[in-house]
């Protein structure tokens, strides 16, 4: 297992300095933002992209997962998403997913992570949403197939699927085994559940794990490990009794003002409970 830092931490600096950022706290993984000011595809072509293999190989870095949720270079958070109405927004998203499939593959990462949906329009039923969403996978799971990357759909609050219990009926339907879950250990939270026991449901579809603490109030506000309620030990048990072997990276883009201290104070907390877990 690898423990990386999400470059979206670091928007006030360039993805070359990100890496050496996140290779000088220590960390032996990195998940890339797949946007700007990051890893946005269309920008990233053969001399831009052998420099970033370029600068993983020199630091050191393996890539845990190419984070290919949001797309503020042409939209913003969610949009455009898999779920809307307007059919040409549909392939934007379409689109950006089979060149992240292509960069991962290119980067040696075995995933990466896709928004579950995306937010519900006015007067949109979930079965519509639901039925535009696997319209949308159809298209891109022949190209994660073809490259052997896996699509991990990521539950968030307030989106199409946030919780265990809308995330099984979803998997459930799709044949392909290159799709699964990016678990993200505060959206459980969030949604009221308790993580461990999530983590333990859905064990068999997870190919990533985002960590991060959260409020006990459940707000999906990011948090520095340590400041929030969530009970890391009983997750890293759990991962632990359960063999988990993929990767976690730490995704705190909330504190784009001071990364580094994030970081460093959040490695500091979850490093010793990780290996009292025997994760590491």
């Amino acid at each position: 297992m690898t423990f990386g830092y999400s470059t979206n931490a670091f928007v006030k600096f360039s993805l070359l300095e990100s890496l050496h950022r996140i290779a000088a706290l220590g960390f032996a993984g990195v998940e890339i933002m797949a946007d700007r000011p990051h890893l946005y595809p269309p920008d990233y072509q053969g001399k831009k992209l052998a420099e970033i293999q370029a600068a993983l190989a020199r630091h050191n870095l393996k890539v845990t997962n190419l984070n290919s949720f949001t797309l503020f270079a042409v939209g913003d958070t969610y949009l455009p998403s898999w779920i809307e109405a307007d059919p040409e927004q549909r392939r934007i998203r379409v689109a950006h997913t089979i060149a992240c499939l292509g960069i991962a593959r290119k980067l040696g990462c075995a995933n990466i992570s896709v928004p579950p949906g995306g937010p519900l329009e006015t007067g949109q039923t979930r079965s519509e949403a639901l039925r535009l969403f696997h319209q949308g996978l159809d298209e891109v799971i022949p190209e994660a197939e073809a490259l052997g990357v896996k699509i991990l759909v990521e539950p968030e609050p307030d989106l199409l699927i946030e919780r265990t219990g809308e995330f099984l009926p979803f998997i459930r339907e799709i044949q392909s085994p290159m799709v699964g879950i990016n678990f993200d250990i505060g959206h459980f939270f969030c949604a009221g559940e308790d993580p461990a026991a999530a983590f333990e449901t859905l064990f068999e579809w997870i190919g990533h794990v985002h960590i991060e603490d959260i409020g006990a109030d459940r707000v999906h506000n990011h948090l520095i490990a340590g400041l929030g309620a969530i009970d890391f030990p009983a997750v890293f048990r759990t991962m632990k009794r359960l063999d988990y072997r993929g990767d976690i990276s730490l995704e705190l883009y909330p504190y784009v003002d001071r990364p580094e201290e994030a970081g460093r104070q959040s490695r500091d907390v979850l490093l010793p409970l990780m290996e009292a877990a025997g994760l590491l």
